[in-house]
């Protein structure tokens, strides 16, 4: 039974006390509760929403919010690491109207021929992936499957980095406004941040440069990692295949330093020994099954957040229950910034 937003006029103090300096936002507040037939008054009133036009945030308990903030803060910068989605997360899903491409899919080669040869891949395992009545050890290796019969096309097709530039330079890809400010701050902070992806760490690397126009020392990429020859000409794939399913902290040997820039981050010498004794977590995705990317990494306190950015009403219940901060509507990164900022500060006195 779906749930139903109602507006209330007033702020709940219950609710709203335990994290004032978090929600420090410029505008009015908002506050909404989830409603469904059968559950008392004390049940509905579980979320609070605080947000700026259609940009909201849901957050489902926030007492147990409150304690995994104080114990990220108390710990410091230097305990914390951010590991993030790419696609749908980092990126817009809409941008003027139309729904935004995924860092897999805006790749064009120069023969037409493949991206069709792709297309129907796509066509006929995308299905899979979502088809409940397939194992899940039968659908991870139908997932290798695919991925590695693309990468076959890739490099069939003769792939170079120029068309990479290229597609990236006209696909309807943007990042969130904000994402910029938050890698900032974290690299001043010292907090490494790991991109997980399905997709192409190559593309993901094209798409920070062109789009943000600056490297950061801090970030990782955790994803397919292409080789290409003198020429530019793609060759083979690195490591291990990373798919959907796989997606996780034990893909962390696959972590390749954006722009190759290896060592430069202060207290990142070892950098896969580092990144384990920083055990707590900001974790940033779209879909419940990007809580699993912190699975490999034994941490003490993780904050999950959320972005549900379609069809609020059939996901929000499910959702709600499973971040601990939930942004809806294809929110900006404004409101991380500021969980970050926080995050990072020193515990007064």
């Amino acid at each position: 039974m779906g749930y139903r937003l109602h507006h209330y006029n007033h702020i709940l103090p219950i609710y709203y006390h335990p994290f004032p300096r978090l929600f420090s936002f410029r505008f009015n507040f908002r506050v909404w509760c989830c409603s469904q037939s059968g559950k008392n008054q004390a049940q509905m009133e579980q979320v609070v929403v605080n947000g700026s036009e259609s940009h909201l945030v849901v957050v489902d308990n926030p007492n147990l919010l409150q304690k995994k903030m104080s114990a990220i803060r108390l710990a410091g910068p230097a305990k914390l690491q951010v590991i993030a989605d790419f696609d749908a997360t980092l990126t817009k899903y809409w941008i003027d109207g139309c729904r935004g491409q995924s860092s897999h899919n805006l790749l064009q080669q120069e023969d037409p021929e493949y991206n069709v040869k792709r297309q129907k891949l796509y066509d006929y395992y995308h299905p899979l992936e979502f088809d409940p009545a397939i194992p899940l050890d039968k659908k991870a290796k139908l997932m290798v499957e695919w991925w590695e019969k693309t990468h076959a096309l890739l490099i069939e097709g003769g792939l170079t980095y120029n068309a990479i530039q290229n597609s990236v330079a006209k696909a309807t890809i943007a990042f969130r406004d904000g994402v910029t400010e938050l890698f900032e701050l974290l690299e001043e902070k010292g907090v490494p941040v790991l991109i997980f992806s399905a997709g192409l760490a190559d593309i993901i690397e094209e798409v920070l440069k062109q789009k943000v126009h600056r490297s950061f020392k801090n970030v990782r990429i955790v994803s397919n990692k292409m080789v290409f020859d003198e020429n530019g000409r793609l060759q083979s794939f690195k490591g291990k295949t990373i798919h959907v399913l796989n997606k996780n902290e034990h893909a962390l040997d696959m972590a390749a330093p954006l722009h190759d820039h290896c060592d430069d981050l202060n207290g990142l010498g070892d950098e896969k020994s580092s990144l384990k004794k920083r055990t707590n977590v900001l974790l940033l995705g779209d879909h419940i099954g990007d809580l699993g990317m912190s699975d490999g990494l034994d941490y003490e306190t993780r904050i999950s957040v959320g972005f549900l950015n379609d069809k609020v009403e059939n996901s929000l219940e499910s959702y709600q229950k499973a971040f601990d901060i939930l942004y809806l509507n294809d929110s900006s990164m404004h409101g991380v910034v500021k969980l970050a900022s926080h995050l990072c500060s020193m515990e007064s006195n």
